[in-house]
Order: C-alpha cells, then structure tokens, then sequence
C-alpha cells in the first residue's frame, strides 16, 4: 500500500488542479483591472491580438488566442456592439470575415497598457517569475497540443510514484 505522501492520486499532487485554481486565481485578479474598460478576459485576448496585428482574419484571430470559431463569434458581436472593432468581408475572398480595429479600440489600448503592470503588483511576484511561469505554461501547452493531435494509441510511458501527474 501507498503512503499518503507517495499517493499519485492525491489532489495536492495533479498538474491539473494546480492549473484550474491558478487560473481561477489569476482570472480573478484580471476582473476588476479589465471591468472599467468595458471587457472580459477572453474580450482583452482579442484585442490584445489586435492590438499586435490588425486587422485580422477570424481564423488568424482564433489561432493567436487559441479558441474555437463558434467560441470567438459571440465575442466579436460584442467588441462590435461596442464600438471597438469592425468586422467585414474580405475583397479578396468573400469566405473570410477580417477584423479591424476603430478609434475607439485603438485609442483604449493605451488604457490597458495599464494592465500588465497591475497584474504584476496584485500577484506579489517579480515579472520575471511571471515570464518564467508563462515560458513554462506555453511549452506545456505546445505538448498537450502536440499530444492531442498525435494518432498514436500507444500508451503513456511508465511512471515513478515520485514524478508529477498530471
């Protein structure tokens, strides 16, 4: 039998819960920076995509922050509604809907340039632990996406009680 500290099934010990409390943590802290811009997180994702490269295609959009179309639509309508984006069918080809940013979205980036910094002081970390974490958090990312795609069945390889689950 297991000892409670060798357990892989203990809560305290999965990757996965470490990671769905975190980003209700850090989500949280997130709210009420964005709430005076008028915007949820996944709203900032969009336009901080923008904000990098606009106009985009809504393909190009749902690749940089990762969600799916039907996801993303609801989203657009609102960042529409509210002024801050455009959203029109490109003349190059009828299919693709290109998304571009007005003055109004353009003008609120210097506004959320606030953000990051605020975020910084809430989390009480130094920027570079929050760079390291996101440098973590993205090759983590780039396995589990490269894990899900792959058409192997083969299954994962054998474990000590001692390494991480996930």
């Amino acid at each position: 039998m297991e000892t409670e500290v060798d357990d892989p099934l203990r809560l305290d010990r999965q990757v996965c819960f470490a990671l769905a409390v975190a980003n209700r943590a850090v989500l949280a802290v997130y709210r009420p920076l964005l709430e005076p811009l008028g915007l949820t997180h996944p709203q900032y994702l969009v336009m901080l995509a923008l904000w990098g490269e606009a106009p985009m295609s809504v393909k190009a959009i749902a690749e940089a922050i990762q969600l799916d179309s039907p996801t993303l639509s609801p989203l657009l309508k609102r960042l529409e509604s509210a002024g801050l984006i455009t959203r029109e069918r490109s003349s190059r080809d009828e299919r693709n809907l290109v998304v571009a940013l007005t003055r109004a979205g353009t003008e609120l980036r210097a506004r959320a340039e606030q953000i990051p910094p605020a975020v910084v002081r809430r989390l009480g970390v130094t920027l570079s632990d929050l760079e390291e974490l996101r440098d973590v958090l993205t090759r983590v990312n780039d396995a589990a996406r490269r894990s899900v795609l792959s058409t192997s069945d083969s299954a994962p390889p054998a474990t000590t009680h001692r390494e991480v689950r996930a």
